[in-house]
């Protein structure tokens, strides 16, 4: 009976090899995994700092005493102007100047005919009224006497003034309704920001076991393209957070201030959130790799996408629509990029330089 021919007769490496030298690529990946796990636990509070600033800065910018304002009687389209002119929402005006003085204090400056008035009404006929006082300009004419009003700066001080400021510094950052989501979520950062610092040994070690089989001119292109790759997944990111992502919380914050709802974001929530955004930013800026290799592969031309453009800008605006939250303002923020980067990917398509048919080049 004639030997079934094996599909790897003509590789270097039987089959059986090839599985062990991927157990020990993998196993290497997962020990650089879980150092970088372990090195991340210690630092899991800084990272969650990073990823709270935004939505903190958010909500103490929004956290202002402002009059309700009936539903029925909004103004939305004075709500646009304010939101894309810069402008803040208009609250009333401010109180007596209130400064911090202690935990449990308050210095608080009123005029002394207001403390006097004050006073009066516990103590009738206690306080004499405030004497007019006179005052001479520099021409030496004496204008009729008029009342001054002075300012005098009093401490309040009370156990619950200290229990009104926690309240108040409590309301400008995020919540945890169960009493193990802020170590569950801790965990879930250690994990992710792990993976991010063990990332280049874990792609390498996958690198390592994937370039063995290929032929010179594959890997050649792999050294090109990975690097853009991967900085394109970069920029998207860092474009998002420290762009994009303020500008979302802000039209969202500013939105439910608007309709008089308060927000109080959840703890896991709010970090989920935190983290998918730029992920989406990210993979959505691999467009013109991913026109690149449609291009290679002889599915699309550089003369198709130029010709199909406008079809091209609709399926981004819908892709956008899909990837972001429900706020224009994401949307409108993803679509300008990609729309940009599609005509980067054409521009990419027509000057790089094909690769080569012949596999012993």
């Amino acid at each position: 009976m004639p030997r079934t021919r094996d599909l790897f007769d003509d590789s270097t490496m039987t089959f059986g090899e090839h599985l062990e030298v991927l157990r020990v690529h993998v196993w290497r990946g997962l020990i650089g995994l879980v150092i970088g796990v372990l090195i991340a636990l210690f630092y899991g509070d800084k990272v969650i700092g990073v990823l709270r600033g935004p939505i903190n800065e958010a909500l103490h910018k929004h956290n202002q005493p402002e009059a309700a304002d009936d539903l029925g009687n909004m103004d939305f389209g004075k709500f646009l102007k304010q939101l894309f002119s810069g402008e803040e929402i208009e609250a009333p005006a401010p109180e007596p100047q209130v400064e911090t003085v202690a935990e449990n204090e308050l210095e608080v400056e009123v005029s002394v005919q207001s403390l006097q008035d004050a006073l009066e009404s516990i103590a009738p006929g206690t306080i004499q009224p405030q004497e007019p006082v006179t005052v001479t300009p520099k021409d030496g004419q004496a204008s009729e006497p008029s009342a001054i009003p002075r300012m005098v700066k009093i401490i309040l001080k009370s156990d619950e003034i200290g229990i009104l400021k926690e309240l108040v510094k409590r309301s400008e950052q995020p919540i945890a309704l169960k009493v193990e989501e802020a170590f569950m979520t801790y965990i879930k950062i250690s994990i992710v920001t792990g993976f991010v610092l063990a990332s280049p040994w874990i792609f390498y070690q996958i690198w390592l076991f994937v370039a063995a089989g290929l032929y010179q001119h594959e890997r050649k292109y792999i050294y090109i393209y990975l690097p853009m790759s991967l900085g394109l997944f970069l920029a998207g990111a860092v474009f998002c957070f420290y762009f994009v992502f303020p500008i979302v919380l802000d039209f969202l914050i500013s939105f439910n201030k608007w309709l008089g709802i308060a927000i109080q974001p959840r703890l896991s929530e709010y970090i989920s959130f935190a983290l998918m955004l730029p992920v989406m930013f990210g993979i959505s800026f691999q467009l013109p790799m991913i026109m690149l290799f449609l291009e290679r592969i002889g599915i699309m031309t550089v003369k198709s996408y130029l010709e199909n453009w406008r079809m091209a800008v609709l399926v981004i605006a819908i892709a956008s629509m899909l990837l972001t939250p429900s706020d224009p303002s994401s949307m409108l923020l993803m679509m300008f990029p990609l729309i940009i980067l599609y005509f980067g990917g054409v521009l990419l398509c027509r000057f790089q330089p094909h690769a080569t048919a012949d596999p012993l080049a």
